[in-house]
């Protein structure tokens, strides 16, 4: 299963699991990243980090090491 990290600029994926449990989890959850939202890469940073997505209608940017507890299915 890929991450969040590993998609390019253009492609989509279906969020799928956020990985462990904790306050970093319910942080993205409060920010909308739940089970089976899609999610865009919009643009990385020069030196990748942060990565900016769009979502539900707005555009969020998220740390790498977020971006790495996102499991995702490539759509």
């Amino acid at each position: 299963m890929k991450t969040l990290r590993a998609l390019v600029p253009g492609q989509r994926g279906r969020v799928v699991n956020l990985g462990e449990k904790g306050p970093a989890r319910r942080r993205l959850m409060d920010m909308g990243i739940t089970p089976g939202v899609e999610i865009e890469i919009v643009k990385v940073a020069p030196l990748g980090d942060p990565i900016e997505v769009n979502l539900r209608g707005y555009e969020l940017s998220l740390r790498k090491s977020e971006a790495e507890q996102i499991k995702i299915e490539q759509l």
